[in-house]
């Protein structure tokens, strides 16, 4: 054969090849939205027609028997129809793994989660890479959206929980206080110094609770605006016991502050005073008439600690763990602990409110039953380390 004939049978090839492409490009533009099965088999037709359509530019240069050129017809023909068989199963097994995807990504719109297998290892036989790999996202996406529908509704649970505990402590001090405002408007009233005195007390519980819960809202949206600041943390100790050694007379408890007369950290002292103090109460509240609360100030790790111990008797180990849970409270009852209103709000998000002021200072708080009570620990960042954790949430 010369260089020109075979120069001639390579544009031949070139130009069918350059035409066949350029339609079935335009065949799989308007098919795009066609089943993978169908763009398979499209593509694998228009190679075998390329690859027929040169063959026959080659016999018409080529000197080849009726006999040979029949049998190449022939090789053509099968090499064709088994071509074609070939796309038919690659496609019938790539389009039933796509509908079992589609079937699994249905079943996360339901709100469905998928089990493992229920993707990649149940999609074969013709399962590629690809597809295995979409497979397995859709199966971390669907346990990741069931964890956040869990998440979801424990918090919409413990929203609804706390309107309703926080809607029955408000109704508990406004129906006192309408009954003796009632009384005093009727002349009932044998005492009316002690039934302003109650209504005073009765008004000082609910904003006391008001408060809280404003704070706590800042806390949950990340609002709380934290001022850094140097500061000892024995002093805030000592005002704290200061604030709280009336009550803890009038209770029978003596508070005992010792530890490290000298211990810095770069924290918020409003804020943080605030959560010592919930600390504080708490243990005044439930520890036994005529025992001590131990307050000690140290460095632990690297950290500042202001542990907090008590002889409240101990705290059962189920309900550890739902101490710092918003609104929750042990006692079905609710009601704020006799001579304790105007100080005491009852409304169970004390150490919740405790938990997200230390969170928002970059440090921890620990709970443990020691000997006879339990010891709450509040460690924050030492030094100026600290201070990286007082700027979540606000304004240096």
């Amino acid at each position: 054969m010369q260089g020109t004939e075979l120069a001639t049978i390579l544009g031949w090839v070139l130009l069918w090849a350059l035409v066949i492409g350029a339609f079935t490009l335009f065949l799989l533009r308007l098919l795009r939205r066609a089943s993978v099965l169908a763009q398979i088999c499209l593509v694998v037709v228009g190679t075998v027609a390329v690859l027929v359509a040169g063959m026959v530019s080659a016999f018409n240069a080529m000197v080849i028997s009726a006999r040979d050129l029949e049998i190449i017809w022939y090789i053509l023909a099968m090499a064709s129809v088994v071509a074609v068989v070939l796309s038919l199963m690659l496609g019938v097994g790539v389009s039933r793994n796509a509908s079992r995807l589609v079937e699994a990504a249905r079943r996360i719109g339901r709100g469905e989660t998928l089990e493992a297998g229920d993707g990649a290892e149940r999609a074969a036989p013709a399962m590629t890479s690809e597809l295995a790999r979409l497979a397995q996202e859709l199966e971390a996406s669907s346990r990741s959206l069931a964890e956040s529908r869990h998440r979801e509704a424990a918090v919409e649970a413990a929203r609804r929980e706390l309107v309703s505990w926080i809607s029955h402590d408000l109704r508990t001090p406004l129906a006192g206080i309408r009954a003796m405002t009632e009384a005093l408007e009727d002349g009932m009233a044998a005492d009316v110094p002690g039934y302003y005195r109650k209504i005073i007390g009765q008004t000082e519980q609910m904003t006391a609770m008001v408060n809280d819960l404003l704070e706590l809202s800042k806390i949950q949206a990340g609002s709380l605006r934290l001022r850094a600041e140097a500061l000892d943390l024995y002093d805030l100790v000592s005002d704290a016991l200061s604030d709280l050694a009336p009550l803890a007379a009038g209770r029978g408890v003596t508070l005992d502050g010792g530890g490290d007369r000298e211990c810095m950290a770069v924290a918020d002292g409003p804020s943080l005073a605030r959560a010592l103090r919930n600390v504080l109460h708490n243990a005044v509240i439930y520890t036994g008439s005529g025992t001590d609360v131990h307050v000690s100030v140290g460095r632990e790790d690297g950290y500042a600690v202001v542990a907090v111990q008590d002889q409240c008797g101990g705290i059962p180990e189920e309900d550890i763990p739902h101490l710092f849970e918003t609104g929750w409270q042990r006692d079905p009852s609710r009601g704020a602990p006799a001579g304790l209103q105007g100080t005491y709000s009852g409304a169970g998000i004390g150490l919740s409110m405790v938990a997200g002021i230390v969170k928002a200072h970059g440090g921890t708080v620990q709970v443990e039953n020691v000997d006879g009570g339990c010891r709450f620990a509040l460690a924050l960042p030492a030094g100026e380390s600290a201070g990286a954790g007082a700027h979540q949430g606000g304004t240096p």
